[in-house]
């Protein structure tokens, strides 16, 4: 059998295109190394934040908006509540580019945005302490995404669309080609078109075609720690994304008495995806002890951490791109620990490049070619 559509990687991305070319009456298998959702990669942890005021820079709000849109629609299609508006307060400097950058996002695209003095904003949300200097932007309409849910309710949506979803199958082989063909350990498959989503194996599978791209798999932390419910629930506190000259840390609120969560984004250990990640220890808790003890400082003590994969590209941003030979495979990647949000708008635009060969979403910041130096 000659597949219309290979997916190789049915992770958040890859589920969402699996959805949405099935829905297109394409004939769509989805190859998983693990049985999705599961905390192999970069979608577990129980939430994500999603805001629209986009510190990385305004070009993404469009994508983002979008991401919104179809994550509603996904709770509307599976009565599953994946979505909850807790806000999202970024903190930082008011000179900070990420500041500047959630700035102009809200003025060019008029998205609501509240502006709080440090003194404003402890006193809006008493279990903060900030500097005098810093500023928080607080984005009303924002919040956050239960992830596994969220990939659930996609894997459920692809497979009732007729899409085939073969789990604990690692591909091991790719061969361009008018008909691509994946190899896994016991079987080939072939396609007319292949999207990988592989999240930090992209680059070892790309290696099989003897394509090199610059992402490399990072090893991050992230924990929990006791929350006063008065203080820290979420219909009382945002989600939060601290920006620094050196450093940046995001967190949730105390969701269903989870706890509060904090995870810093910047800096990480590389490693290989195929080895066991190093489990959370003493040295990642000082980090995040020291943060949360200075910002957040009436936090209780530490429950637990987690340790997770991120796919880092140089410049941080997405690669969203046809492969340079072969414009019958796709190449989602890199998506730098910022991804999750857009991986119901990502299913979307995966499908039209398969289908149309084209996007409505700019994918111009986004192209391999970038890395590319004479």
């Amino acid at each position: 059998m000659i597949y219309d559509v290979i997916i190789v990687g049915a992770g958040s991305m890859g589920m969402a295109a699996g959805y949405h070319l099935a829905k297109a009456g394409k004939n769509v298998l989805m190859i998983d190394a693990f049985n999705p959702p599961h905390a192999e990669g970069s979608h577990h942890g129980e939430t994500r934040i999603i805001r629209f005021a986009y510190g990385e820079g305004a070009s993404y709000v469009p994508f983002v908006k979008r991401a919104g849109e179809l994550w509603k629609e996904l709770e509307t299609l599976t009565d599953e509540a994946l979505f909850l508006q807790t806000g999202v307060m970024n903190v930082g400097e008011e000179t900070h580019p990420f500041i500047q950058n959630v700035k102009t996002s809200a003025r060019l695209y008029d998205l609501a945005l509240e502006q709080y003095s440090a003194a404003e904003a402890m006193i809006k949300w008493p279990g903060l302490s900030l500097p005098e200097n810093f500023v928080a932007c607080f984005e009303p309409t924002a919040g956050v995404l239960r992830v596994e849910a969220c990939i659930s309710a996609y894997k459920k949506l692809a497979i009732e669309a007729g899409a085939t979803l073969h789990t604990n199958e690692k591909v091991q082989n790719i061969k361009a080609g008018e008909i691509v063909r994946v190899q896994t350990l016991n079987n080939i498959y072939e396609a007319k078109h292949l999207i990988v989503t592989a999240g930090a194996w992209a680059t070892e599978l790309l290696q099989t075609m003897d394509i090199t791209i610059p992402v490399t798999p990072t090893r991050k932390t992230f924990a929990w720690f006791e929350a006063d419910e008065q203080l820290y629930r979420e219909d009382i506190f945002p989600a939060y994304c601290f920006e620094f000259t050196d450093s940046m840390y995001y967190g949730f609120p105390n969701i269903e008495g989870a706890g509060l969560k904090l995870g810093r984004h910047d800096g990480g250990e590389a490693v290989n995806p195929n080895d066991p990640l190093r489990p959370f220890d003493e040295q990642d808790v000082i980090d995040l002890q020291n943060f949360i003890n200075r910002f957040m400082p009436q936090h209780g003590v530490l429950k637990f951490g987690k340790t997770c994969k991120y796919s880092m590209t140089p410049d941080e941003d997405f690669i969203i791109d046809f492969l340079p030979e072969n414009r019958n495979i796709i190449i989602a990647a890199g998506f730098s620990g910022h991804g999750f949000k857009f991986s119901s708008a990502m299913g979307e635009v995966l499908a039209d490049l398969t289908l149309n060969g084209k996007s409505i979403q700019d994918l111009s910041p986004f192209r391999l070619s970038r890395f590319k130096t004479d």
